[in-house]
């Protein structure tokens, strides 16, 4: 089985590593690039207000590395100030910034899904949030059932774009590839991250047709968007590369976790 990981860069690599390393054949092929910020000069103002905020909210490793990108030299995390986190490698991306693991909040690490519905069940709801200043980090748009629960518990929410989600340019390699999964769909698995990358698909593949092509997907969300693409068999997946192993029947090798968000970015 070869399976094409559509995170975006740098992910995908790292998955693909992973997964070669368990001897499963994987190519990276993304389906969402990340852009520069719409203002960078807002993530290095962040910066300075921290210590007044007391959750700082990354959506995904790529949030994290967007926004420490902009740190001031020398810079170090408030301990006041909480750092949530969607699950794992998000997680794993805040302590290789610096983040203090004290500070981190993320769902548990057996929860079925990462996302920030676990996380504001398991960690945020009960927590007071009256006239307490919160800052969400993420792609420009993004899903609002976060900031909604946090504007009602009566916090002070600031979002801020750390970078621009859009549809990836392929190279003639990678459109090669993706070639070779609709020829024979039978011996390729495609592995979804996010429901909005899913729909870069008939951009980048006019007129393909994937009613005998397989896909994974780690959220009832993403799983919904490719069945409305017409993937013939899709397989619902548990977060992380041990699981996606599994479900490929291959046997999993020792290694850290590595998340798969709901919604990629």
């Amino acid at each position: 089985m070869h399976l094409l990981v559509t995170r975006p860069q740098p992910q995908a690599d790292a998955w693909v590593l992973r997964l070669q390393a368990a001897g499963l054949r994987a190519t990276a092929l993304p389906l969402l690039a990340m852009g520069p910020p719409p203002d960078a000069a807002a993530l290095r103002e962040a910066w300075a207000q921290l210590p007044g905020c007391a959750l700082v909210m990354f959506v995904s490793p790529h949030a994290v590395g967007a926004f420490f990108q902009h740190a001031p030299p020398g810079a170090a995390w408030p301990p006041a100030t909480l750092a949530g986190s969607t699950g794992p490698g998000t997680s794993q991306a805040l302590q290789a910034a610096g983040v203090p693991a004290a500070c981190l909040r993320a769902p548990h690490a057996d929860s079925p899904q990462f996302d920030t519905h676990t996380l504001w069940q398991q960690q945020l709801q009960a927590l007071p949030w009256a006239g307490r200043r919160v800052l969400l980090v993420r792609g420009d748009g993004g899903r609002e059932a976060l900031a909604d629960s946090l504007r009602q518990q009566g916090a002070q929410l600031h979002v801020l774009p750390a970078y621009v989600r859009q549809a990836p340019q392929w190279s003639a390699a990678q459109h090669q590839a993706a070639q070779a999964a609709l020829a024979a769909p039978q011996q390729h698995c495609w592995l979804a991250s996010s429901s909005q990358a899913l729909g870069h698909l008939p951009q980048l593949l006019p007129g393909a047709d994937f009613s005998r092509s397989r896909v994974l997907a780690s959220h009832p969300r993403i799983a919904a968007a490719a069945r409305a693409l017409g993937f013939g068999r899709v397989d619902a997946v548990l977060p992380g590369v041990p699981a996606v192993l599994a479900a490929l029947g291959v046997p999993d090798v020792r290694g850290p976790n590595v998340e798969l968000p709901p919604d990629g970015e």
